[in-house]
């Protein structure tokens, strides 16, 4: 009787299973940039100026916030020296600003590797992005005061690794997990009142394999939303 149980089971299981899945099929991205916000770090050169390095490889959990940087940038060289940052976090009304330092570097001479995919050396981002520089409270990195969310942070681990299966010779890329020590929002993201960000309010910018994306219409809310 068992096997018959399972039998049946089996063919009411095909019987009744009509969804059909959609047609995939398997490719080789250049990129796996499947949809990040862009981040923006503020970092202290050695002379006392500021770097800003943009981004779109972070995640968050709870006061932490984990990065990636590929190697050969002077804001990593600035974020091993000095263990310290601000994580502006751009709005969408940042973009053509955030365009126009991409392909620029702090480093001087650039890398060889950035040279190649068409990198040239900037010294001043705050100009170049327009933007203007606020100062921060823990931390010496000045904020972008455009940035709707500004995370002061420090560099709690470090870990470096080989990055063969994009530019051989970057230098590897380095993992970096930060511990936020002040967060600064623009008043008018704050839901009045509390300590939340208005989801509708506030407008990120997203990086989705090599384009600039809105956050779009607002779809729902999961169980836990305070908001």
């Amino acid at each position: 009787m068992g096997t018959e149980t399972t039998a049946a089971r089996h063919d009411d299981t095909v019987l009744m299973d009509i969804y059909h899945a959609p047609d995939t099929r398997v490719i080789h991205p250049s990129i796996l940039y499947f949809g990040t916000p862009v981040v923006l770090i503020t970092t202290r050169n050695p002379d006392g100026s500021t770097n800003i390095t943009p981004m779109s490889s972070a995640w968050a959990l709870a006061d932490r916030v984990v990065i990636g940087l590929s190697g050969g940038g002077q804001g990593l060289a600035n974020l091993e020296r000095e263990r310290e940052c601000v994580l502006n976090l751009a709005s969408e009304d940042m973009c053509e600003g955030v365009e126009r330092i991409a392909p620029t570097t702090g480093h001087h001479p650039v890398p060889a590797w950035k040279q190649t995919i068409g990198y040239r050396h900037e010294a001043d981002k705050f100009r170049l992005g327009g933007w203007h520089a606020a100062p921060s409270v823990s931390v010496s990195a000045p904020r972008i005061a455009e940035c709707p969310l500004q995370l002061e942070a420090r560099v709690l681990l470090t870990v470096e690794r080989p990055i063969e299966p994009w530019h051989g010779d970057a230098g590897g890329y380095a993992i970096i997990e930060l511990e936020v020590v002040q967060v600064h929002a623009h008043d008018e993201i704050v839901v009045s009142g509390t300590q939340h960000i208005d989801p509708v309010r506030y407008q990120p910018l997203f990086y989705l394999f090599r384009h600039y994306v809105g956050r779009g219409n607002a779809l729902g809310k999961t169980f836990k939303a305070e908001v």
